[in-house]
């Protein structure tokens, strides 16, 4: 089996150091890792509207799709995180120049990715080399990044008035959103108004969402970088979606813990990040916390995406977030359908890892999405230690999940080597 290596944890992670629009007047810091999560929530909407009438392998095979090539974008940019967008198009118009820079980008990366599964690097190279952008999926994700890049310009936009491409850029987003064939993105924009005061149920979802970036993690605590919710939700996806790989998990598997660990605190939308010495201190509030999320999800995200006519994106987020099925209490059980299609929960990740791999299953590893969470969490914090803000909360997480992991494994996944690479 393949190992997951320090190399790649920090290369998922560095997103949270990029700053974007850093040449633009902005009321706030906005990060790489929060943008591609935002993106990435919006495609899986799009996913779910433009795929109603596929089979489940097909529907299966296009998720997939779209999660490991909006992976292999983020990767292409973090290492050309200097190059202008404009300047940037301009390179990718001549087949040879981007050709050269593909070249570069897949060497520098290679010494990171390692060997994920058998496929996974390859794969990334082919997508790069390939310049063909005409498939669903990447449409799909074309239209989640002009819409995901479009709603941060309309934050900045009003504070750049003075900047002569200021209006220029802002019609940019509309008008390739406008060009897009992929159903969903006219409840998305609305016309020209990302932030409609009367958004349809598809707008008002992903302009919620779109906030969580503004939510700061262990916000009573110094920290370099201060990552958002939005980011850690991406980070723990894609974490959940690499460890899956290594694993060997089916395709759904490898689906479910990706889009499970996109939205595993989105109920922090509606409570804020607490932190787990708060969450601890008082043996009733976890359960307290618990109830006023599931009040509020119903009463702000279901009940209104609902009302709009997406029953089956609720229905995902509830199996995601641990809300359907026997004995199921949290987004962190393992659970899988029984052959009547009921979801039920498993009392291990070995008991899930032998009955549910296989597609028609639908497993989630909830064991594995809270490694994940743990895993995300300690990287955040190791970094800022190692960048020289340090606290008492800092260290106490980084004792806490290195002592949790250290004589842990997952299958044949070996999480105390993981923590080896960071001594």
């Amino acid at each position: 089996m393949s190992a997951i290596r320090k190399s790649l944890l920090q290369l998922m992670f560095s997103g949270s150091y990029m700053r974007r629009w850093n040449d633009k007047l902005r009321p706030v810091e906005l990060y790489e890792i929060d943008k591609q999560a935002h993106k990435m929530i919006v495609a899986w909407m799009l996913t779910l509207l433009n795929s109603g009438g596929y089979s489940a392998p097909e529907r299966l095979k296009l998720q997939q799709e779209v999660i490991e090539k909006g992976l292999f974008d983020y990767f292409y940019r973090l290492v050309t995180t200097d190059i202008k967008p404009p300047v940037f198009y301009r390179i990718c118009e001549n087949g040879k120049d981007y050709a050269e820079l593909t070249e570069w980008v897949l060497k520098e990366l290679r010494p990171a990715l390692g060997e994920t599964d058998e496929g996974f690097r390859e794969r990334l190279a082919a997508y790069h080399r390939n310049r063909d952008r005409s498939g669903l999926a990447d449409r799909i994700l074309a239209a989640a990044h002009h819409y995901a890049s479009g709603w941060e310009y309309n934050i900045i936009k009003p504070f750049n008035r003075f900047d002569e491409e200021n209006q220029a850029t802002a019609d940019s987003f509309i008008a390739r959103l406008e060009r897009t064939d992929i159903r969903g993105v006219g409840d998305l924009i609305q016309g020209h108004a990302f932030f409609s005061d009367s958004p349809t149920a598809f707008g008002r979802f992903a302009k919620l969402c779109g906030q969580l970036r503004f939510q700061i993690r262990w916000a009573d605590t110094p920290r370099v970088p201060e990552t958002s919710v939005l980011g850690h939700m991406f980070l723990v996806a894609g974490y959940a979606y690499l460890l899956s790989l290594t694993l060997g998990a089916c395709r759904a598997r490898c689906v479910n813990n990706f889009f499970a660990g996109l939205f595993h605190d989105l109920p922090e939308l509606l409570t804020r990040d607490i932190i787990t010495p708060v969450k601890r201190s008082v043996n009733q509030l976890p359960g307290l916390i618990r109830d006023y999320e599931l009040q509020e999800l119903e009463r702000r995200v279901f009940g209104p995406l609902l009302e709009g006519g997406h029953a089956e994106p609720v229905a995902r987020l509830r199996y995601y977030l641990g809300l359907e099925g026997e004995g199921v209490a949290s987004e962190f059980d393992d659970t899988l359908r029984d052959v009547s299609g009921l979801v039920r929960r498993l009392p291990s990740f070995e008991e899930l890892h032998a009955q549910g791999n296989d597609d028609a299953r639908d497993a989630k590893d909830g064991t594995l999405l809270k490694v994940c969470d743990n895993l995300a969490a300690f990287i955040e914090a190791h970094t800022s230690v190692r960048t020289g803000i340090s606290s008492p909360n800092l260290q106490e997480a980084i004792a806490r999940i290195r002592a949790e992991f250290r004589h842990r494994s997952l299958g044949g996944l070996s999480l105390g080597t993981i923590m080896a690479d960071f001594d």
